[in-house]
């Protein structure tokens, strides 16, 4: 599910899946590149997706529960 909102003068997108979630041992290590817990790919998908957001001034964070699922929150300034 994704979710765009405005907050005050950030735009917000919210990405929710209903994965697996991210075990506790990944959740430090899943923004760095390479790194990737799939049989394929090469883990560069979030580290370049936080520095792409950080460069424009935006913070990219998650929350996590394993069995249940993933949100990642994306907030970039409306300039």
């Amino acid at each position: 599910t994704v979710t765009l909102n405005r907050e005050k003068n950030l735009a917000v997108a919210e990405v929710m899946d209903n994965g697996t979630g991210i075990d506790a041992a990944d959740r430090e290590r899943i923004f760095q590149p390479n790194f990737t817990t799939k049989s394929s790919g090469m883990g560069l998908g979030l580290a370049m997706v936080l520095r792409i957001v950080e460069a424009a001034g935006g913070t990219v964070t998650f929350t996590t529960e394993v069995g249940v699922g993933t949100t990642f929150v994306l907030k970039l300034p409306l300039r």
